[in-house]
């Protein structure tokens, strides 16, 4: 009677399985991919970012000319191919000529203060480039910015050249030398190929002087500024 009866009860209830694991583990992966991508995109926009320069402005920068050389080791008072150092400017001819150099297609900037004596005054413009005005004497050819306009401020008419120029910046130039760049020289002188030594091209009245170096970059128009 007693076995019957044990036969016959109905066997316990196994506890149901819990489900709350596999969920959690679904829930991990997931967040373990996200971040997965996360980095993966993370280094994407790093890559781009670097190779971009950092943005408009560090690549602005980077793009901005150079100067070709600078002024320190200039004439400082003696005089050089005739051309006088003296305290005053002198205005009795008062003339400008315009002068660009490029180095395999890259501009380069000509400083302010060729031909002015140090120590100069400098002052800086609202556009933040600097400006020259004056030194312990100024020769007939001279720079007071950095846009390449060539002053020819003499006490007589008469035509002078851009190796004298040079020569007072105590800059070599030459039909394989602009400065410190060395290549094969092509000039252009009011956008017409000026096919002999860059030395003999005069510095006639808004002449616009350019000298390509390695590379012969297309003539680039110039407008002087107003009054010049």
């Amino acid at each position: 009677m007693s076995g019957k009866t044990a036969r016959n009860r109905p066997a316990p209830k196994r506890p149901a399985p819990k489900r709350g694991r596999p969920q959690k583990r679904r829930l991990t992966t997931m967040w373990v991919l996200l971040g997965v991508v996360a980095v993966v995109l993370a280094g994407v926009v790093t890559t781009i970012v670097v190779v971009s320069g950092g943005g408009s402005s560090s690549s602005g920068q980077s793009q901005a000319p150079a100067l070709l050389a600078g002024v320190d080791g200039s004439a400082t008072g003696e005089p050089v191919d005739g051309i006088q150092c003296q305290a005053g400017e002198q205005l009795a001819y008062h003339v400008h000529a315009h002068l660009a150099v490029y180095a395999l297609d890259r501009q380069k900037l000509i400083p302010a203060g060729i031909g002015i004596a140090p120590p100069r005054q400098t002052q800086t413009q609202s556009d933040g480039t600097p400006y020259v005005l004056g030194g312990s004497c100024i020769y007939w050819l001279h720079s007071h910015t950095q846009d390449g306009v060539i002053h020819i401020e003499s006490p007589t008419q008469q035509t002078y050249t851009l190796g004298q120029y040079f020569d007072i910046w105590k800059e070599p130039l030459g039909p394989r030398q602009v400065g410190p760049v060395q290549g094969v020289v092509y000039a252009y002188v009011n956008g017409q190929r000026y096919g002999g030594d860059p030395r003999d091209i005069p510095l006639t009245p808004h002449a616009v002087i350019q000298l390509d170096v390695g590379t012969d970059t297309a003539p680039q128009p110039f407008t002087f500024p107003a009054g010049e």
